[in-house]
């Protein structure tokens, strides 16, 4: 017997009714908001290896084996789809519900860089826009009651990404920027926004994306390397992030993006990328308002980054809204540019709200400074910049707490850049403190109930920098 599951307004998909359907559940008891227990899907014992259904370990590809492994144990009521150790070469992964990739101790998939493997495409997001792209190396979609575990690794080739990525400045790939931003704001049918048929793109896929499915486990794996971004969870809910191992440097390799995603308790991650190690989004502009979703209810504790962009952030893709996250007991050592920190735009509208950083340290390695311990900024367009202003839709921005935050270094203590047609209400500051800051400690611009160990402090005139 099989029934359709509707969460949140979204059909989940056709899921096997059965009695091994049971749940664990963690708890986030600490936040400062109604965070509900988020359950993880207990994996039946069935196993189905993929060597018996043709895997071989070298230079052949096994994405045939990966995908009949996937189907019978999907077929069967759920249960892992073993990867024994060694090294095990595929396309694309397409997970379905009530399926566990175990990864063995002693494994490593060594996704292709041929980007004929990621094909057909797929429907995906982005960078905050709804498309049709290339296939994320591991994908789910509609999917209900899945995982990746285990203590193996994940290794994609990413020679011909680095080099993709090499042509970002070029006419067309700028074309390409200017189409894709063009499709999000003039509703252009899905089916025409086909990334892959555009020439000179040079859009690279996701790593692993869930998208659109709920009950989900990421636990224990390693990911060496990634063509764009580590970890994508968009428009789910219910997922549990706990001991996975990120090392993955290049342009866009954010650790983790939890994307319209609600009920997600991240913990005891390491995380070391080139980008944003956890970044909280609610896709872009036109897609955005249609969908109709925000990320709310997030956990992140016990993580150590190593290095990238921003310990914590939210933007600039915050158009669903984000609310109600909470990081705790995480530490950086290393580089950042920011630690805490929004961002968003004129064109993005949406909120955030109710976010919480708490007992958290940051020591820079190098001679290097963060722009702010806690930062927000609502001018940050990037290479955006330049393509119209389709609406002006400011982003409403309050109750942004930290607290017992500890940085070695930083340009800024706290630097708030708001809009003046909104302004940013409510920063609050407790035991936040760094040994040395490069510039003017405290800036203030466009925002009120701004308030340090209990001490309001008031804006600052002054003009918001270009990013």
């Amino acid at each position: 017997m099989k029934k359709a599951i509707l969460i949140s307004g979204v059909i989940i998909g056709a899921v096997a009714a059965s009695a091994d359907a049971a749940y664990d559940y963690v708890s986030a008891p600490e936040a400062p908001f109604k965070m509900p227990d988020v359950p993880v899907w207990r994996v039946p014992a069935r196993e189905f290896a993929i060597t018996d259904y043709g895997a071989v370990t070298g230079a052949v590809k096994n994405t045939e084996a990966f995908a009949k492994a996937i189907v019978a144990c999907s077929a069967a009521g759920g249960g892992r789809v073993v990867v024994p150790a060694g090294d095990w070469r595929t396309g694309a992964i397409h997970l379905k519900s009530n399926v566990a990739l175990d990864l063995r101790e002693g494994s490593r998939i060594v996704f292709t860089d041929d980007p004929a493997d990621y094909l057909p495409a797929v429907h995906t997001n982005w960078e905050g826009v709804e498309a049709m792209s290339y296939s994320p190396l591991i994908f789910a979609y509609c999917c209900t009651n899945i995982a990746i575990v285990g203590k193996g690794r994940i290794a994609p080739e990413t020679n011909l990404w680095r080099k993709e990525w090499d042509k970002r400045n070029t006419p067309m790939h700028k074309a390409f920027i200017a189409t894709l931003y063009d499709w999000c704001s003039m509703g252009i049918p899905l089916e025409k926004r086909d990334i892959t048929r555009f020439p000179g793109s040079h859009a690279r896929p996701h790593l692993i994306q869930i998208n659109r499915s709920a009950n989900i486990l990421l636990e224990d794996f390693l990911i060496r390397g990634s063509p764009f971004w580590n970890v994508h969870l968009f428009h789910s809910e219910n997922v549990v992030v706990r001991g996975i191992d990120i090392y993955s440097h290049g342009h866009n390799t954010d650790g983790i993006d939890i994307d319209m995603t609600k009920n997600v308790i991240v913990e005891n991650c390491i995380f070391d990328q080139g980008d944003d190690a956890i970044i909280l989004k609610a896709a872009r502009n036109h897609d955005a308002w249609r969908l109709g979703r925000c990320t709310e209810n997030v956990v992140v504790r016990h993580c150590t980054v190593r290095n990238g962009h921003v310990l914590m952030g939210a933007g600039s893709d915050v158009s669903g809204g984000i609310r109600n996250v909470l990081m705790h007991d995480c530490q950086m050592v290393g580089n950042v540019f920011n630690v805490f920190y929004v961002k968003t735009n004129e064109r993005r509208g949406g909120f955030v709200e109710n976010i919480y950083m708490k007992d958290c340290s940051v020591e820079m390695r190098g001679k290097s400074a963060p722009l702010s311990v806690v930062g927000i900024e609502t001018d940050v367009l990037y290479e955006w910049r330049n393509l119209p202003t389709w609406d002006v839709r400011v982003t409403r921005i309050r109750n942004i707490c930290a607290e017992n935050v500890r940085a070695t270094r930083a340009r800024h203590l706290l630097m708030v850049y708001g809009d003046a047609r909104d302004p940013v209400d409510g920063v609050t500051l407790k035991n936040v403190t760094c040994g040395e800051t490069t510039a003017e400690r405290i800036v203030v611009v466009n925002a009120k109930n701004v308030t340090m160990d209990g001490v309001p402090l008031p804006s600052r005139p002054g003009k918001a920098p270009v990013r």
